[in-house]
Protein backbone atom coordinates (compact mmCIF):
# COMPACT_ATOMS: atom_id res chain seq x y z
CA UNK A 1 0.00 0.00 0.00
CA UNK A 2 1.31 3.02 -0.96
CA UNK A 3 1.55 6.43 1.90
CA UNK A 4 -0.92 9.35 0.90
CA UNK A 5 2.52 11.34 -0.03
CA UNK A 6 3.37 9.21 -2.81
CA UNK A 7 -0.05 10.76 -4.19
CA UNK A 8 1.27 13.08 -6.95
CA UNK A 9 0.53 17.06 -5.66
CA UNK A 10 -1.54 19.15 -8.16
CA UNK A 11 -0.37 22.73 -9.38
CA UNK A 12 -2.93 25.08 -11.36
CA UNK A 13 -2.17 27.44 -14.16
CA UNK A 14 -4.35 30.19 -15.99
CA UNK A 15 -4.28 31.15 -19.51
CA UNK A 16 -5.89 34.17 -19.47
CA UNK A 17 -6.38 35.32 -23.32
CA UNK A 18 -7.47 38.95 -24.44
CA UNK A 19 -7.08 40.27 -27.83
CA UNK A 20 -4.86 37.37 -28.84
CA UNK A 21 -2.61 37.77 -26.34
CA UNK A 22 -1.93 35.99 -23.22
CA UNK A 23 -0.78 36.77 -19.14
CA UNK A 24 2.18 35.75 -17.80
CA UNK A 25 3.84 36.60 -14.73
CA UNK A 26 7.56 36.65 -13.58
CA UNK A 27 8.23 35.14 -10.71
CA UNK A 28 10.27 37.70 -7.79
CA UNK A 29 13.44 37.29 -6.21
CA UNK A 30 13.80 34.87 -3.35
CA UNK A 31 11.42 32.67 -4.18
CA UNK A 32 11.96 28.97 -6.19
CA UNK A 33 12.33 30.33 -10.01
CA UNK A 34 12.82 33.41 -9.85
CA UNK A 35 13.23 35.73 -13.03
CA UNK A 36 11.57 33.15 -14.91
CA UNK A 37 8.16 33.54 -16.52
CA UNK A 38 5.07 31.68 -15.52
CA UNK A 39 1.37 31.27 -16.43
CA UNK A 40 -0.43 32.37 -12.76
CA UNK A 41 -1.57 29.77 -10.78
CA UNK A 42 -0.35 27.78 -7.83
CA UNK A 43 -0.57 24.62 -5.33
CA UNK A 44 -3.74 23.22 -4.10
CA UNK A 45 -5.17 22.53 -0.74
CA UNK A 46 -5.72 19.45 0.82
CA UNK A 47 -9.35 18.39 -1.06
CA UNK A 48 -9.63 21.36 -3.33
CA UNK A 49 -11.17 21.66 -6.12
CA UNK A 50 -9.19 22.42 -9.00
CA UNK A 51 -10.75 25.38 -10.66
CA UNK A 52 -11.66 26.88 -6.86
CA UNK A 53 -8.32 26.69 -5.57
CA UNK A 54 -6.77 28.38 -9.12
CA UNK A 55 -9.71 31.36 -8.59
CA UNK A 56 -8.11 30.97 -4.76
CA UNK A 57 -4.63 31.46 -6.15
CA UNK A 58 -5.47 34.19 -8.33
CA UNK A 59 -6.90 36.22 -5.81
CA UNK A 60 -4.22 35.77 -3.43
CA UNK A 61 -1.15 36.31 -5.56
CA UNK A 62 -2.10 38.35 -8.35
CA UNK A 63 -5.38 40.07 -6.19
CA UNK A 64 -7.77 39.39 -8.92
CA UNK A 65 -11.28 37.73 -9.14
CA UNK A 66 -11.24 35.04 -11.51
CA UNK A 67 -13.81 32.48 -13.09
CA UNK A 68 -11.66 29.15 -13.99
CA UNK A 69 -13.29 27.58 -17.16
CA UNK A 70 -12.25 24.99 -19.72
CA UNK A 71 -9.70 22.52 -18.96
CA UNK A 72 -6.75 22.95 -21.05
CA UNK A 73 -4.52 20.69 -20.52
CA UNK A 74 -2.79 18.29 -17.41
CA UNK A 75 1.35 18.01 -17.89
CA UNK A 76 3.01 15.76 -15.47
CA UNK A 77 5.97 17.21 -14.34
CA UNK A 78 8.97 15.40 -12.77
CA UNK A 79 11.84 17.78 -11.59
CA UNK A 80 14.94 17.06 -9.36
CA UNK A 81 13.21 18.81 -6.54
CA UNK A 82 9.51 18.85 -7.04
CA UNK A 83 7.04 16.46 -8.79
CA UNK A 84 3.20 17.05 -9.46
CA UNK A 85 0.70 17.95 -12.58
CA UNK A 86 0.09 21.33 -13.76
CA UNK A 87 -3.27 21.04 -14.77
CA UNK A 88 -4.24 24.36 -16.41
CA UNK A 89 -7.68 26.33 -17.03
CA UNK A 90 -8.66 28.52 -19.54
CA UNK A 91 -9.62 31.57 -17.18
CA UNK A 92 -10.99 34.81 -17.72
CA UNK A 93 -10.30 37.68 -15.03
CA UNK A 94 -12.88 40.02 -13.26
CA UNK A 95 -12.38 43.57 -14.02
CA UNK A 96 -10.00 45.14 -11.44
CA UNK A 97 -6.53 46.17 -10.80
CA UNK A 98 -3.56 43.45 -10.45
CA UNK A 99 -2.19 43.66 -7.13
CA UNK A 100 1.01 40.84 -7.33
CA UNK A 101 2.78 39.57 -4.49
CA UNK A 102 4.73 36.54 -5.99
CA UNK A 103 5.41 38.15 -9.37
CA UNK A 104 7.84 41.70 -9.96
CA UNK A 105 6.18 41.74 -13.87
CA UNK A 106 3.13 40.97 -15.43
CA UNK A 107 2.72 40.99 -19.17
CA UNK A 108 0.40 40.32 -22.04
CA UNK A 109 2.33 38.23 -25.01
CA UNK A 110 1.21 36.67 -28.18
CA UNK A 111 1.92 33.16 -28.13
CA UNK A 112 4.41 33.52 -31.34
CA UNK A 113 6.55 35.77 -29.00
CA UNK A 114 7.14 33.58 -26.11
CA UNK A 115 10.67 32.47 -25.30
CA UNK A 116 10.18 29.28 -23.67
CA UNK A 117 13.48 29.43 -22.23
CA UNK A 118 12.50 32.06 -20.59
CA UNK A 119 10.00 30.02 -18.47
CA UNK A 120 9.87 28.25 -16.03
CA UNK A 121 10.14 24.21 -16.55
CA UNK A 122 6.74 23.22 -15.87
CA UNK A 123 5.36 25.98 -18.10
CA UNK A 124 7.02 25.36 -21.41
CA UNK A 125 4.84 22.58 -22.60
CA UNK A 126 2.24 25.39 -22.14
CA UNK A 127 4.00 27.66 -23.90
CA UNK A 128 4.68 25.10 -27.11
CA UNK A 129 1.01 24.41 -26.83
CA UNK A 130 -0.19 27.73 -27.03
CA UNK A 131 2.17 28.78 -30.14
CA UNK A 132 1.72 25.41 -31.94
CA UNK A 133 5.11 24.50 -31.72
CA UNK A 134 5.64 20.52 -31.35
CA UNK A 135 5.82 18.87 -28.36
CA UNK A 136 8.93 16.66 -28.91
CA UNK A 137 12.28 19.15 -28.28
CA UNK A 138 13.74 20.01 -25.47
CA UNK A 139 16.22 22.29 -26.88
CA UNK A 140 14.74 25.39 -25.16
CA UNK A 141 15.62 24.07 -21.47
CA UNK A 142 18.39 24.63 -19.26
CA UNK A 143 20.46 22.91 -16.75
Amino acid sequence: MKAPEDRRKVVTAAVVEREGRVLVARRKAGLVAAGLWEFPGGKLEDGEDPRRGLERELREELGVEASAGELLCSIPFNGATASFELVVFRTELMPGEFRPTDHDELRWLEPGEMDESLFSKPDRPVVRLLAGRPEGGREGEAG
